[in-house]
Parts: C-alpha cells; structure tokens; sequence
C-alpha cells in the first residue's frame, strides 16, 4: 500500500510512540488522526504538528462505534489502523513478605484487560467493519511486546498481549478475502515515557544489560516496522519482533 494520501487513525496516539507513528506518517504524506484519552495530549500535538485528534476511551463499545461512524463520514473509511493504545499494572501474582501475603489485585489485572484486550479488539472490529463497508483494501496494525512470552510481575499485561498476538493471526485469516490484513510488532524495551518510569538503577543494571544490542530502542525504530506493514501488502498474519535480540 502506498502511504501517502492514506487515512490513517492510531490509538493512544496523543505521546509516545503513537505520536512518533503519527508524525513519521504524515511526513510520508499520509493523513493520519489520533485518538488519546487526555485533552491535553491532543492539543499539544496539533498545536506542534497539525495532526487532529479527538478523546475517544477505546473500551467503551458505544463511544469506538461512534467514533468509527463519525470519522468515516468526514474522512472515509480508514485505510490503516494502528492499535498502540496501552498500560502496564504490575505486580507479582501472589507475594509472601514475612508473614504477609497479598495477591494481584482484581481491579488492577482488568483494568489493563480493558485497554489492551477489549480496546484492540473494539477499534480493530469497527475499523475493519468500515474497510469492508467501504470497498477499502486496508491494514490493522496492533502493537504486542516482548512481554508476549510472559515476564515476571506482568500476569496481565502478558496475556493482552499474547491474545492480540492471537487476534492478529484469527484476522488476517478472516479478513483476508476482503483484502484487509492484520499484523503486530512486538517491541522490546523503548525509550519511552512508560520505559523512563522505570527505576534507573533496575533499567541500567537488569534491563539494558539483557538486551544483545546493549541499549534500548528507539521510538523512530517502531515507527519503521509500522510503516514497512502497511508498505508491505504480503505481510499479513505475523508478529514482527523488534527487541534487539533480547528474549523474555
């Protein structure tokens, strides 16, 4: 597919690597939208780029389907969608600290299942459901992580995004003959907001150190695997790993 001129929306798109995703898009001439969850995000980016955006909370089924309907009525049908919204709650499954013991708590595992699992799982549905509507020959793009594999302290971040890896490929099998594809990437560590809230002393001496290529990727490095899937119109139903060779 050929970038430029292309509808393109990404989901927590208002920093971070979405917002990386939506400038390098756009300097290919691409028209990409973002949808964030805070104003703020959203404003600064408009004011700094151009790129528009609304708030749109992707676990709330009413609001994503209208968001879909509204954007493709003004806009047309999205050629790309770019699921990157996400968030992290960790914490250990069950911990004993003498004789103490808490479990993860309830609230914290599905509040990270709604954004990362339900979420992806709304926007890619309408998104494809407007491609199909449209006659678009489109691409659903979901961001995994290295996380995938399970990791310690990550019970449910660990498994939205070993089920979106799951999802990615059921898609890519049932879309296809509407020539819509789905792919993911699966980043490792990058320097991010989300990586910078890391201890410094955990980040530089368990984490780095773990990684091949002896440092953590850059946002502009993921920003180039987005734009190879939607470039690439054979990649479909695969899972690109760009983590520095660092394995979990």
């Amino acid at each position: 597919m050929d970038i430029a001129g292309k509808n393109v929306i990404i989901t927590g798109g208002g920093r971070g690597m979405g917002k990386q995703f939506a400038v390098d898009l756009k300097e290919l001439g691409a028209k990409p939208f973002v949808v964030d969850v805070i104003q703020e995000n959203l404003d600064a980016l408009k004011s700094e780029t151009g790129i528009p955006g609304a708030v749109l909370d992707v676990t709330n089924e009413e609001a994503v389907e209208k968001f879909f309907e509204d954007y493709t009525a003004e806009n047309g049908a999205p050629h790309a969608l770019v699921n990157n919204a996400g968030i992290t709650g960790d914490a250990l499954f069950v911990r004993k600290k003498g004789d103490d013991i808490k479990k993860f708590a309830y609230d914290k595992f599905m509040k990270v299942i709604q954004v990362n699992l339900v979420g992806v799982f709304l926007c890619a549905r309408e998104a494809a459901y407007q491609m199909i509507k449209n006659d678009v020959k489109g691409v659903i793009i979901n961001i995994s992580s290295i996380s995938r594999a399970g990791n310690l302290g990550q019970t449910n971040y660990s498994a939205t995004k070993s089920a979106v890896d799951a999802m990615t490929v059921t898609w890519a099998k049932e879309l296809a003959r509407y020539g819509v594809r789905a792919g993911a990437i699966a980043p490792g560590y990058i320097n991010t907001e989300m990586v910078a809230k890391i201890d410094k002393e955990v980040l530089d001496k368990k984490i780095i150190p773990q990684i091949p290529a002896g440092r953590l990727g850059e946002m502009s490095e993921i920003s180039e695997a987005v734009k190879f899937i939607i470039q690439n119109d054979f990649f479909n139903g695969r899972v690109l790993e760009v983590d520095g060779a660092q394995r979990i």
